[in-house]
Protein backbone atom coordinates (compact mmCIF):
# COMPACT_ATOMS: atom_id res chain seq x y z
CA UNK A 1 0.00 0.00 0.00
CA UNK A 2 2.82 2.43 0.81
CA UNK A 3 4.40 2.07 -2.64
CA UNK A 4 0.97 2.32 -4.30
CA UNK A 5 0.16 5.57 -2.46
CA UNK A 6 3.53 7.17 -3.10
CA UNK A 7 3.11 7.08 -6.88
CA UNK A 8 -0.71 7.35 -7.05
CA UNK A 9 -1.70 10.50 -9.01
CA UNK A 10 -3.24 12.99 -6.59
CA UNK A 11 -5.27 16.19 -6.63
CA UNK A 12 -5.12 18.65 -3.71
CA UNK A 13 -8.05 20.97 -3.03
CA UNK A 14 -7.33 22.28 0.49
CA UNK A 15 -3.92 23.88 0.87
CA UNK A 16 -3.15 27.25 2.45
CA UNK A 17 -0.03 28.46 0.70
CA UNK A 18 1.04 30.44 3.77
CA UNK A 19 0.77 27.18 5.70
CA UNK A 20 3.44 25.57 3.50
CA UNK A 21 6.10 27.96 4.86
CA UNK A 22 8.77 25.58 6.15
CA UNK A 23 10.96 26.83 9.04
CA UNK A 24 14.09 26.84 6.87
CA UNK A 25 12.44 29.15 4.31
CA UNK A 26 11.00 31.26 7.13
CA UNK A 27 14.54 31.90 8.37
CA UNK A 28 15.83 32.55 4.87
CA UNK A 29 13.11 35.14 4.17
CA UNK A 30 13.48 36.75 7.59
CA UNK A 31 17.18 37.28 6.88
CA UNK A 32 16.51 38.51 3.33
CA UNK A 33 13.93 41.04 4.53
CA UNK A 34 15.68 41.89 7.83
CA UNK A 35 12.68 40.86 9.91
CA UNK A 36 12.98 39.77 13.54
CA UNK A 37 11.36 36.44 14.42
CA UNK A 38 11.13 35.04 17.96
CA UNK A 39 13.09 31.88 17.20
CA UNK A 40 16.79 31.04 17.09
CA UNK A 41 16.67 28.09 14.69
CA UNK A 42 14.36 26.10 12.41
CA UNK A 43 14.38 23.34 15.05
CA UNK A 44 13.05 25.77 17.65
CA UNK A 45 10.25 26.75 15.27
CA UNK A 46 9.23 23.11 14.86
CA UNK A 47 9.24 22.63 18.62
CA UNK A 48 6.71 25.45 18.87
CA UNK A 49 4.28 23.59 16.60
CA UNK A 50 2.31 22.04 19.45
CA UNK A 51 -1.26 23.27 19.28
CA UNK A 52 -4.22 22.95 21.62
CA UNK A 53 -6.79 24.15 19.10
CA UNK A 54 -7.21 26.14 15.90
CA UNK A 55 -6.58 29.51 17.55
CA UNK A 56 -3.26 28.44 19.09
CA UNK A 57 -2.16 27.44 15.59
CA UNK A 58 -3.39 30.68 14.00
CA UNK A 59 -1.39 32.77 16.46
CA UNK A 60 1.92 31.33 15.24
CA UNK A 61 0.69 31.01 11.63
CA UNK A 62 0.12 34.76 11.27
CA UNK A 63 3.42 35.47 13.00
CA UNK A 64 5.27 33.31 10.47
CA UNK A 65 3.56 35.09 7.56
CA UNK A 66 5.28 38.34 8.55
CA UNK A 67 8.44 37.27 6.69
CA UNK A 68 6.54 37.34 3.36
CA UNK A 69 7.09 40.81 1.93
CA UNK A 70 8.09 40.87 -1.74
CA UNK A 71 6.72 39.28 -4.89
CA UNK A 72 9.82 37.07 -4.92
CA UNK A 73 8.98 35.85 -1.41
CA UNK A 74 5.53 34.69 -2.50
CA UNK A 75 7.02 33.16 -5.62
CA UNK A 76 9.63 31.25 -3.59
CA UNK A 77 7.01 30.05 -1.11
CA UNK A 78 4.78 28.72 -3.89
CA UNK A 79 7.63 27.18 -5.84
CA UNK A 80 8.80 25.29 -2.73
CA UNK A 81 5.28 23.88 -2.32
CA UNK A 82 5.19 22.80 -5.98
CA UNK A 83 8.42 20.88 -5.46
CA UNK A 84 6.62 18.93 -2.73
CA UNK A 85 3.72 18.34 -5.10
CA UNK A 86 6.08 16.90 -7.68
CA UNK A 87 7.64 14.57 -5.11
CA UNK A 88 4.17 13.34 -4.04
CA UNK A 89 2.82 13.01 -7.61
CA UNK A 90 0.22 15.77 -7.19
CA UNK A 91 -0.96 16.49 -10.71
CA UNK A 92 -3.37 19.33 -9.89
CA UNK A 93 -3.70 21.69 -6.94
CA UNK A 94 -6.17 24.40 -5.97
CA UNK A 95 -4.50 26.57 -3.38
CA UNK A 96 -5.85 29.10 -0.89
CA UNK A 97 -4.21 32.39 -0.07
CA UNK A 98 -5.17 34.94 2.61
CA UNK A 99 -4.73 38.46 1.18
CA UNK A 100 -5.89 40.17 4.38
CA UNK A 101 -2.99 38.60 6.28
CA UNK A 102 -0.70 40.59 4.02
CA UNK A 103 -2.61 43.73 3.07
CA UNK A 104 -3.10 44.50 6.77
CA UNK A 105 0.70 44.61 6.99
CA UNK A 106 0.93 47.05 4.11
CA UNK A 107 1.76 44.46 1.43
CA UNK A 108 0.02 45.24 -1.87
CA UNK A 109 -2.57 42.75 -3.13
CA UNK A 110 -0.76 42.81 -6.48
CA UNK A 111 2.51 41.72 -4.85
CA UNK A 112 0.88 38.66 -3.29
CA UNK A 113 -1.15 37.43 -6.27
CA UNK A 114 1.60 38.01 -8.84
CA UNK A 115 4.19 36.12 -6.83
CA UNK A 116 1.91 33.12 -6.30
CA UNK A 117 0.56 33.12 -9.85
CA UNK A 118 4.03 33.39 -11.40
CA UNK A 119 5.24 30.29 -9.59
CA UNK A 120 2.09 28.33 -10.47
CA UNK A 121 2.46 29.13 -14.16
CA UNK A 122 6.07 27.97 -14.06
CA UNK A 123 4.93 24.84 -12.23
CA UNK A 124 2.53 24.07 -15.04
CA UNK A 125 5.11 24.55 -17.79
CA UNK A 126 8.11 22.94 -16.08
CA UNK A 127 6.59 20.39 -13.67
CA UNK A 128 3.35 19.52 -15.44
CA UNK A 129 1.25 20.49 -12.39
CA UNK A 130 -1.95 22.37 -13.21
CA UNK A 131 -3.43 24.72 -10.62
CA UNK A 132 -6.12 27.18 -9.57
CA UNK A 133 -6.08 29.98 -6.98
CA UNK A 134 -8.79 30.58 -4.36
CA UNK A 135 -8.78 33.77 -2.30
CA UNK A 136 -9.99 33.36 1.29
CA UNK A 137 -11.63 35.88 3.59
CA UNK A 138 -10.52 35.82 7.24
CA UNK A 139 -13.69 35.16 9.17
CA UNK A 140 -12.42 36.75 12.41
CA UNK A 141 -12.48 40.09 10.57
CA UNK A 142 -15.73 41.83 9.64
CA UNK A 143 -17.64 41.58 6.38
CA UNK A 144 -16.79 45.15 5.41
CA UNK A 145 -13.13 44.16 5.30
CA UNK A 146 -14.05 41.14 3.17
CA UNK A 147 -15.90 43.44 0.73
CA UNK A 148 -12.78 45.61 0.44
CA UNK A 149 -10.70 42.52 -0.28
CA UNK A 150 -13.17 41.36 -2.92
CA UNK A 151 -12.89 44.75 -4.63
CA UNK A 152 -9.11 44.43 -4.63
CA UNK A 153 -9.44 41.03 -6.30
CA UNK A 154 -11.65 42.11 -9.18
CA UNK A 155 -8.78 43.25 -11.46
CA UNK A 156 -7.27 39.77 -11.06
CA UNK A 157 -10.32 37.66 -11.96
CA UNK A 158 -8.24 36.00 -14.67
CA UNK A 159 -5.95 34.63 -11.93
CA UNK A 160 -8.45 33.80 -9.15
CA UNK A 161 -11.12 31.16 -9.69
CA UNK A 162 -12.93 31.36 -6.38
CA UNK A 163 -13.30 32.76 -2.90
CA UNK A 164 -13.28 30.91 0.39
CA UNK A 165 -13.72 31.45 4.10
CA UNK A 166 -11.12 30.43 6.68
CA UNK A 167 -9.63 31.35 10.09
CA UNK A 168 -11.53 30.96 13.40
CA UNK A 169 -14.80 29.11 12.85
CA UNK A 170 -16.02 29.51 16.43
CA UNK A 171 -18.08 32.67 16.80
CA UNK A 172 -17.88 33.46 13.08
CA UNK A 173 -20.76 31.59 11.39
CA UNK A 174 -21.37 31.55 7.63
CA UNK A 175 -24.23 34.07 7.91
CA UNK A 176 -21.69 36.75 8.85
CA UNK A 177 -20.43 36.71 5.24
CA UNK A 178 -23.61 36.04 3.28
CA UNK A 179 -23.51 39.46 1.60
CA UNK A 180 -19.94 39.30 0.33
CA UNK A 181 -20.42 35.76 -0.94
CA UNK A 182 -23.52 36.84 -2.84
CA UNK A 183 -21.44 39.58 -4.46
CA UNK A 184 -18.60 37.12 -5.24
CA UNK A 185 -21.03 34.74 -6.94
CA UNK A 186 -22.45 37.62 -8.98
CA UNK A 187 -18.90 38.44 -10.10
CA UNK A 188 -18.49 34.89 -11.38
CA UNK A 189 -16.31 33.44 -8.62
CA UNK A 190 -16.75 29.89 -7.35
CA UNK A 191 -17.32 29.73 -3.59
CA UNK A 192 -16.07 27.36 -0.89
CA UNK A 193 -15.96 27.64 2.91
CA UNK A 194 -14.39 26.04 5.96
CA UNK A 195 -17.22 24.54 8.01
CA UNK A 196 -17.77 21.67 10.40
CA UNK A 197 -14.19 21.46 11.68
CA UNK A 198 -14.29 23.16 15.09
CA UNK A 199 -17.80 24.45 14.43
CA UNK A 200 -21.03 22.40 14.44
CA UNK A 201 -22.67 20.49 11.61
CA UNK A 202 -25.13 23.37 11.26
CA UNK A 203 -22.30 25.49 9.82
CA UNK A 204 -22.10 23.05 6.91
CA UNK A 205 -25.80 23.44 6.20
CA UNK A 206 -25.56 27.22 6.51
CA UNK A 207 -22.51 27.40 4.22
CA UNK A 208 -24.46 25.54 1.55
CA UNK A 209 -27.62 27.61 1.93
CA UNK A 210 -26.20 31.06 2.71
CA UNK A 211 -22.90 31.09 0.81
CA UNK A 212 -23.79 28.99 -2.24
CA UNK A 213 -20.64 26.90 -1.87
CA UNK A 214 -19.48 24.31 -4.39
CA UNK A 215 -17.63 22.35 -1.70
CA UNK A 216 -17.08 22.29 2.05
CA UNK A 217 -13.57 22.53 3.47
CA UNK A 218 -13.18 20.03 6.34
CA UNK A 219 -16.81 19.08 7.11
CA UNK A 220 -15.90 16.15 9.38
CA UNK A 221 -18.52 17.09 11.97
CA UNK A 222 -21.27 16.33 9.47
CA UNK A 223 -21.71 13.04 11.35
CA UNK A 224 -23.45 14.95 14.15
CA UNK A 225 -26.48 15.16 11.84
CA UNK A 226 -27.59 11.91 10.21
CA UNK A 227 -29.93 13.71 7.82
CA UNK A 228 -27.08 15.94 6.69
CA UNK A 229 -24.88 12.93 5.97
CA UNK A 230 -27.64 11.41 3.85
CA UNK A 231 -28.01 14.70 1.98
CA UNK A 232 -24.24 14.93 1.37
CA UNK A 233 -24.29 11.44 -0.12
CA UNK A 234 -27.21 12.36 -2.36
CA UNK A 235 -25.82 15.70 -3.59
CA UNK A 236 -22.15 14.63 -3.76
CA UNK A 237 -21.21 17.89 -2.01
CA UNK A 238 -17.43 17.49 -1.65
CA UNK A 239 -15.66 17.58 1.71
CA UNK A 240 -11.98 18.54 1.52
CA UNK A 241 -10.74 16.69 4.59
CA UNK A 242 -7.28 17.23 6.12
CA UNK A 243 -6.44 14.21 8.29
CA UNK A 244 -3.11 15.22 9.87
CA UNK A 245 -4.42 18.73 10.49
CA UNK A 246 -7.45 17.31 12.29
CA UNK A 247 -5.20 15.34 14.63
CA UNK A 248 -2.79 18.21 15.24
CA UNK A 249 -5.66 20.57 16.11
CA UNK A 250 -7.39 17.99 18.35
CA UNK A 251 -10.50 17.59 16.20
CA UNK A 252 -9.79 13.88 16.72
CA UNK A 253 -7.43 12.60 19.40
CA UNK A 254 -5.98 9.87 17.22
CA UNK A 255 -6.04 8.92 13.53
CA UNK A 256 -7.76 5.66 14.45
CA UNK A 257 -10.74 7.79 15.56
CA UNK A 258 -10.88 9.79 12.33
CA UNK A 259 -14.08 9.32 10.32
CA UNK A 260 -12.75 9.90 6.78
CA UNK A 261 -12.73 6.23 5.71
CA UNK A 262 -16.18 5.66 7.18
CA UNK A 263 -17.44 8.68 5.23
CA UNK A 264 -15.81 7.35 2.06
CA UNK A 265 -17.53 3.98 2.49
CA UNK A 266 -20.86 5.68 3.12
CA UNK A 267 -20.54 7.23 -0.35
CA UNK A 268 -19.61 10.82 0.50
CA UNK A 269 -17.36 12.75 -1.86
CA UNK A 270 -14.49 13.04 0.65
CA UNK A 271 -10.96 13.98 -0.41
CA UNK A 272 -7.55 13.95 1.29
CA UNK A 273 -5.57 17.19 1.60
CA UNK A 274 -2.70 18.64 3.61
CA UNK A 275 -4.13 22.01 4.82
CA UNK A 276 -1.06 23.69 6.39
CA UNK A 277 1.59 20.99 5.89
CA UNK A 278 4.59 22.86 7.31
CA UNK A 279 2.74 23.15 10.62
CA UNK A 280 0.81 19.89 10.72
CA UNK A 281 3.49 17.36 9.87
CA UNK A 282 2.97 16.36 6.28
CA UNK A 283 2.11 16.90 2.65
CA UNK A 284 -0.16 14.72 0.50
CA UNK A 285 1.66 11.39 0.73
CA UNK A 286 2.01 11.79 4.49
CA UNK A 287 -1.74 12.33 4.84
CA UNK A 288 -2.65 9.39 2.58
CA UNK A 289 -0.24 7.11 4.44
CA UNK A 290 -1.45 8.21 7.88
CA UNK A 291 -5.02 7.33 6.90
CA UNK A 292 -4.02 3.99 5.35
CA UNK A 293 -1.97 2.97 8.38
CA UNK A 294 -4.79 3.73 10.83
CA UNK A 295 -7.62 2.39 8.65
CA UNK A 296 -6.66 -0.48 6.33
CA UNK A 297 -7.95 0.49 2.90
CA UNK A 298 -7.75 -1.13 -0.50
CA UNK A 299 -5.88 0.26 -3.48
CA UNK A 300 -9.25 1.07 -5.02
CA UNK A 301 -10.32 3.05 -1.96
CA UNK A 302 -7.05 5.00 -1.95
CA UNK A 303 -7.62 5.80 -5.62
CA UNK A 304 -11.22 6.81 -4.88
CA UNK A 305 -9.92 9.76 -2.87
CA UNK A 306 -8.27 11.00 -6.07
CA UNK A 307 -11.34 10.28 -8.19
CA UNK A 308 -13.39 12.30 -5.68
CA UNK A 309 -10.90 15.18 -5.81
CA UNK A 310 -11.01 15.23 -9.60
CA UNK A 311 -14.82 15.32 -9.46
CA UNK A 312 -14.73 18.15 -6.90
CA UNK A 313 -12.10 20.25 -8.68
CA UNK A 314 -12.75 23.42 -10.67
CA UNK A 315 -11.09 22.21 -13.85
CA UNK A 316 -12.95 21.75 -17.17
CA UNK A 317 -14.79 18.47 -17.75
CA UNK A 318 -12.47 17.45 -20.60
CA UNK A 319 -9.45 17.70 -18.33
CA UNK A 320 -11.27 15.85 -15.57
CA UNK A 321 -11.85 12.99 -17.99
CA UNK A 322 -8.14 12.87 -18.85
CA UNK A 323 -7.19 12.84 -15.17
CA UNK A 324 -9.64 10.04 -14.39
CA UNK A 325 -8.18 8.08 -17.27
CA UNK A 326 -4.68 8.62 -15.85
CA UNK A 327 -5.73 7.28 -12.43
CA UNK A 328 -7.61 4.33 -13.92
CA UNK A 329 -4.60 3.42 -16.01
CA UNK A 330 -2.39 3.61 -12.91
CA UNK A 331 -4.68 1.37 -10.84
CA UNK A 332 -5.09 -1.12 -13.68
CA UNK A 333 -1.38 -1.49 -14.43
CA UNK A 334 0.09 -1.11 -10.96
CA UNK A 335 0.30 -4.83 -9.93
CA UNK A 336 1.95 -5.73 -13.24
CA UNK A 337 4.50 -2.96 -12.90
CA UNK A 338 5.72 -4.06 -9.49
CA UNK A 339 6.08 -7.72 -10.48
CA UNK A 340 7.80 -7.10 -13.80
Amino acid sequence: MKAFIQTLPKVELHLHIEGSLEPELMFELAKRNQIEIPFDSPEQVREAYQFENLQSFLDIYYQGANVLVTEQDFYDLTWAYLQRCKADNVIHTEIFFDPQTHTQRGIAFETVINGIYGALKQGESELGISSQIIMCFLRHLDEDDAFKTLEQALPYKDKIIGVGLDSSEQGNPPEKFAGVFKKALAEGFKTVAHAGEEGPAQNIIDAEEMLGVSRIDHGVRCTEDRKLVQELVKTRMPLTVCPLSNIKLKVFEDMSQHNIVDLLRKGLCVTINSDDPAYFGGYMNDNFLAVAEAHPITDEEAAQFTYNAIEASFIPDEKKALMRELVTDYVFHYPYEITS
